[in-house]
């Protein structure tokens, strides 16, 4: 009969030995969720920083976790679950919401389109808002959601302040506005800026990138 290949089979093998350790099981179990900083994954962890680093580098070697440079603050970087990390494993508990925000810092791409995915996949409630939102939603955040079936609301930018609730599960979209709003409850996806190239390639990556992480997060919540 056929078997699976032996590299495939060694891979699983790494990630199930990387995952015995409680430790490294419980930074997973974090990063099914949204992506990490080293300070934030110490503080929740309360772990010296070298045997935090010394986890951190055994799940990249597994390949379960994937690093990249903050945009805000290129001095820091976030981990992250890499594609297909979890196939065939169950991550942990999740959480309940009454009502999930996300949030970036123009509200006019990242967190439109986050929330607009949101709607087709989960029945809790959402909204977006930016910390300092633009003056209309990026031609190519509409264009990207038009060519993927993709309906926008039919707003403009919204303040943080006026929209958000104390009860807001708060998911921030982009490095900018989640390193300025330091300690906000939720959770951070760290997801490049598409205006910055301002190309239908990086509005596709990014609209890839929000999709997986919706499409992964709504299990995880329950209706609170």
């Amino acid at each position: 009969m056929n078997t699976e290949p032996a590299e495939a089979f060694q891979a699983r093998v790494a990630k199930h030995a990387a995952l015995a350790d409680p430790a490294r099981l419980r930074i997973v179990d974090l990063l099914t969720l949204g992506d990490l900083s080293p300070t934030e994954l110490q503080a929740e962890l309360g772990m010296p920083s070298n045997l935090l680093s010394h986890h951190l580098r055994a799940l990249e070697g597994a390949g379960l976790a994937t690093r990249h440079r903050s945009e805000a603050d290129r001095r820091r970087s976030y981990f992250r679950l890499a594609a297909g990390a979890l196939e065939g494993l169950a991550p942990g508990a999740g959480r309940g919401a009454s009502r999930v925000l996300f949030l970036c810092t123009r509200n006019s791409a990242r967190s439109q389109l986050a929330a607009a995915l949101w709607k087709q996949v989960s029945g809790i409630p959402c909204i977006s808002a930016g910390t300092y939102p633009a003056g209309s939603i990026s031609p190519g955040a509409i264009d990207v959601a038009r060519r993927h079936g993709v309906a926008l609301a039919h707003v403009s930018p919204r303040r943080l302040e006026d929209v958000g609730r104390d009860d807001d599960f708060i998911v921030t979209v982009c490095d900018n506005a989640h390193e300025e709003l330091s300690g906000l409850r939720g959770i951070h996806w760290s997801i490049p800026d598409p205006l910055r190239l301002n190309t239908r390639e990086a509005f596709d990556n990014a609209f890839t990138d929000i999709s997986h992480r919706v499409r992964d997060l709504a299990p995880r919540l329950r209706a609170a």
